[in-house]
């Protein structure tokens, strides 16, 4: 086995020199899709960069026909790599097996679902071309989503934007076009619970935003369920900020502030007034204080938990099979 960007792999590509573009997509029951994105896929990327390109899509444990679907496309087109993960790891950890696997100077993320557009490519490698290092995608408009997930989103990255300390765009996504330098940056980061446009976010260089309206999904239904998405946003906020465990510090200086108001009301209703003893008060009290205690155990549960898996450093994911292409990425 070889360990290389943090992951360990049982299984390496062959040895090949590097491509001016590698395209990374992370495929979970997208059988539907994946010709439509074949197409549009291949055709951007022809467009904008002739034949030197390769098109490395990972297949995160579907259980329809995206793994038969991408051999196809491998066995009869030599730019693309197809990528079998041994079970369903995750969009994160399948779009870390297609950067840790990939070899071109630039890397264009994207989805499967067609969202967002592949032929804003051209855009962004101009924008490279003028010294970026990252060009992500800015949605202006959502097309096709819920508006609980609009609005969701919208606190979430408004949430995560005042508790940590460096810029994370709003309204962005993976969707993006790196240099290099970012990918090996990126790789030398070992976290277990990734969340990927932070941790590039976080590394810096000269980053530029493209806006653009995301589309409804091509086709299929999407992967990410609400308690994903939770799960997702508690790895987000746990991976880049200790301030969710300062909240016991703040909730326990705001008690200790009413409990003296409650004794002093105490103190001068028994001296002053008529008083009937009752439980009513006393349950709320009961029940606040509980339910703030639980709230920061459950806190601390969380970073614990997380600090548990990262010591056991097991890989991220795990290679059933690649096929296709020419080569192997450089080492990083």
């Amino acid at each position: 086995m070889a360990d290389q960007g943090g992951v360990t792999r049982p299984i390496e590509r062959p040895l090949a020199s590097s491509r001016r573009l590698s395209v990374t997509i992370p495929c979970y029951n997208e059988e539907a899709g994946l010709p439509e994105l074949y197409r549009r896929v291949t055709a951007t990327c022809q467009d904008v960069v002739g034949q030197d390109y390769e098109l490395i899509l990972v297949n995160d444990g579907s259980r329809d026909r995206t793994w038969d679907f991408i051999k196809s496309l491998s066995e009869r087109d030599p730019h693309v790599v197809g990528v079998d993960l041994s079970r369903n790891f995750g969009h994160q950890a399948a779009l870390t097996a297609a950067l840790t696997l990939c070899s071109g100077e630039r890397i264009f993320v994207l989805d499967a679902d067609l969202q967002d557009p592949p032929e804003l490519l051209g855009a962004m490698m101009a924008a490279m071309d003028e010294g970026a290092d990252v060009v992500y995608g800015k949605r202006r408009t959502r097309a096709g989503e819920t508006m609980r997930k609009k609005i969701t989103a919208k606190i979430f990255y408004r949430v995560l934007a005042s508790l940590i300390d460096f810029d994370i765009p709003t309204d962005a996504g993976d969707f993006r076009l790196m240099s290099r330098r970012v990918l090996v940056a990126l790789l030398s980061m070992p976290e277990a619970h990734r969340f990927i446009r932070g941790m590039v976010s976080w590394i810096g260089f000269r980053q530029v935003a493209l806006e653009y309206d995301r589309q409804s999904r091509f086709a299929g239904e999407t992967g990410y369920t609400f308690a994903k998405m939770i799960n997702f946003a508690l790895d987000a906020i746990t991976a880049f900020s200790a301030k969710p465990l300062r909240l016991g510090l703040y909730a326990g200086v705001a008690l200790l502030g009413l409990s003296w108001v409650g004794i002093l009301y105490s103190i001068i209703s028994w001296l002053f007034f008529s008083t009937q003893p009752g439980w009513t008060s006393l349950i709320i009290v009961v029940m606040f204080m509980g339910g703030a205690q639980i709230f920061m155990l459950a806190m601390v549960g969380e970073y614990v938990s997380r600090t548990f898996v990262q010591t056991k450093g097991r890989p991220l994911y795990l290679l059933r099979e690649i096929v296709g292409g020419t080569g192997a990425p450089p080492a990083s």
